[in-house]
């Protein structure tokens, strides 16, 4: 076929009379709706082995073993891991010569209008597939939202986005960057969200999942992405279900000591809320793409760099396009319903305030303040040390405009706003300017500017242009594709 966009009939299709691919399909939720194209399209005995869906939850666990979530990442992985093996063990003596095998599965659960308190119509896709004839099998999971109101819509979705990984499994594994544009064919963000993707395998050698992860946000396929320290990504519901979250968000480029002691202080205020009751908030860092640009464009390898600083500090990343705080607050109160806290500094707070950034809300700052504060958000605010003058800047002497002082006065009043005043004098005296000319200069006395463990990964792999100014840095290799 030539290389024009497919519809997804074509897709499918195009497998089926694909003689190299066979395999099973097993779809546990929303029907039998990615095997129903194979046989829609005709010439499905080419391609498909075996369909099975296990509705029951007791023939479900007796085939794939007990499981705590029905719908969800490890029951996915039982579903492919057996599937596959199941057909090398009946196919692979007489068939595994000409035949590259697969399995797809999915475990879906949609949304009824009828059910207003179920949750959101969510799954679990994935793909495990050889691209060689008797070689070791690779896989992609994926993780979606439904965003259709009616259960048909949502069924019709998913069916056309599990053909869509299919095809892109085969076809595009080669090419990680189109395979993920090619997920919403024949679909829209205003249908379905990919959040999560992961590929592994001998397929996908030098892949680097959490540029995969940015190419998520970049393309638009869903609003912001998650990995974790060890660069596993995730959905954000694995890490913050029921969680109370303390989120800081910068460019952390680096991360430098006034950043660090502005979430270690705001942590230790959040823990002592009495709505927390002492539960541990699960604390992390945040990069809006736009704190990632350089001109247009993203440096992927720059955003590697900075991960791999964070990643010393132990925390999850969120990747998102979230400009405003209130679209932020607003994402992670679909996660959980505990407290967020948000530790910000001056500049950032002067920027929630600024009405000029609300002109395309019709309530303007209001609207954008009451859906930041609604879910119990608090904004812990770190003090700024004018660098010429030497003067300090809180909360209590932040100048407002004048016709905005009794609606600042209501928020620090009530404890949507809070100073951080344990804060230690001497980050103060660190501003980012001067890091990075220290970076550059490779001047070992950056060691008290940035955390220890920061700095010593900036030395070790010369990142952010260390040792510059001398000519010390020296090219990286690539990554994986970019």
């Amino acid at each position: 076929m030539s290389k024009e966009k497919l519809n997804t009939g074509q897709k499918a299709l195009q497998i089926n009379l694909d003689a190299k691919k066979y395999g099973t399909f097993a779809e546990i939720g929303a029907g039998q709706e990615v095997a129903r194209w194979f046989f829609h399209v005709g010439k499905a005995s080419g391609t498909v082995a075996k369909t099975i869906s296990a509705y029951d939850m007791a023939v479900s666990d007796a085939i794939y073993g007990p499981a705590a979530r029905y719908v969800s990442r490890s029951r996915l992985g039982a579903m492919l891991d057996l599937e596959f093996d199941l057909l090398l063990q009946r196919l692979n003596a007489t068939r595994g010569d000409r035949c590259t095998f697969f399995a797809f599965a999915n475990t879906v659960t949609t949304k009824a209008v009828t059910k207003p308190g179920q949750e959101e119509g969510h799954g679990w896709l994935g793909i495990k597939f050889q691209t060689l004839a008797r070689g070791e099998p690779s896989t992609i999971i994926i993780h979606v939202r439904m965003l259709d109101w009616e259960t048909p819509r949502q069924q019709e979705a998913v069916g056309i986005i599990g053909v869509n990984l299919i095809h892109a499994a085969f076809y595009q594994h080669a090419e990680p960057e189109q395979l993920i544009s090619s997920l919403l064919d024949g679909l829209t963000s205003q249908r379905v969200e990919v959040d999560m993707i992961k590929f592994s395998g001998p397929a996908f050698v030098g892949v680097d999942n959490r540029l995969m992860a940015l190419q998520l946000v970049q393309q638009w396929l869903t609003e912001a992405a998650m990995f974790t320290a060890d660069g596993e990504t995730v959905i954000p519901s694995e890490i913050l279900y029921k969680k109370p979250v303390l989120l800081e968000r910068g460019s952390f480029r680096p991360l430098t000591n006034p950043m660090l002691d502005m979430m270690n202080r705001a942590h230790d205020r959040f823990l002592r809320e009495p709505v927390l009751q002492g539960e541990e908030p699960v604390a992390m860092f945040e990069m809006t793409l736009r704190q990632l640009q350089v001109g247009d464009a993203i440096d992927h390898q720059d955003f590697l760099d900075r991960v791999d600083t964070l990643a010393a500090l132990g925390k999850p990343v969120l990747i998102s396009n979230f400009l405003r705080y209130h679209r932020l607050v607003s994402y992670l109160s679909r996660q959980t319903q505990k407290p967020i806290g948000l530790p910000i500094g001056l500049v950032r707070l002067r920027d929630v305030l600024d009405e000029k950034f609300y002109t395309d809300l019709a309530g303007g700052l209001m609207e954008s303040l009451g859906q930041l504060f609604k879910n119990g958000a608090k904004l812990y605010v770190y003090p700024s040390l004018d660098k010429k003058t030497g003067q300090l800047t809180t909360i209590q002497n932040l100048e407002v405009a004048p016709h905005l002082r009794h609606l600042y006065a209501h928020l620090v009043e009530n404890k949507f706003i809070e100073d951080i005043t344990d804060y230690n004098p001497d980050a103060l005296t660190v501003y980012s300017g001067d890091v990075l000319a220290k970076i550059q200069a490779a001047d070992e006395s950056l060691v008290k500017d940035i955390p220890p463990a920061i700095f010593e990964v900036i030395k070790a792999k010369k990142l952010f242009g260390w040792g510059d100014l001398f000519g010390w840095a020296e090219p990286k290799p690539p990554t994986g594709p970019a």
